[in-house]
């Protein structure tokens, strides 16, 4: 079920599929791919193979369509939700650290598709 509500998000996000690999910081071979279902300069929900506890911080990079080389950064886990039993979550999270080039990229990254998705 969607949510139809009023946007409480202080930054808007664009619903675009991005790749993501992810792991829980601190492991080092624990690295699962999977994709964006929405970004912003916040956070992001992705699609995850396992719940995450509320506040577990995961290693990400994620490649975005206008550079070479993925951006790495930390995300702190808000909420993740079983959609298909024991398969699928979907997992929110709110970006806790990238370094001020990152914050750019994602910034005009979301920017550029905002205006896109007006015309």
């Amino acid at each position: 079920m969607d949510y139809n509500g009023p946007e409480k998000r202080a930054n808007p996000r664009i619903n675009r599929n991005f790749v993501v690999s992810y792991r829980v910081y601190g492991d080092v071979d624990n690295v699962d791919i999977s994709q964006t279902k929405n970004m912003g300069e916040g956070g992001m929900l992705l699609t995850t193979n396992r719940s995450f506890g509320h506040g577990t911080i995961l290693a990400i990079e994620i490649r975005l369509p206008f550079m070479e080389t993925p951006i790495r950064l930390l995300g702190r886990i808000v909420d993740s939700k079983e959609v298909i039993p024991n398969l699928i979550y979907e997992t929110r999270l709110n970006f806790n650290y990238m370094d001020d080039q990152s914050k750019d990229f994602v910034k005009s990254t979301v920017s550029y598709f905002i205006k896109k998705d007006e015309k």
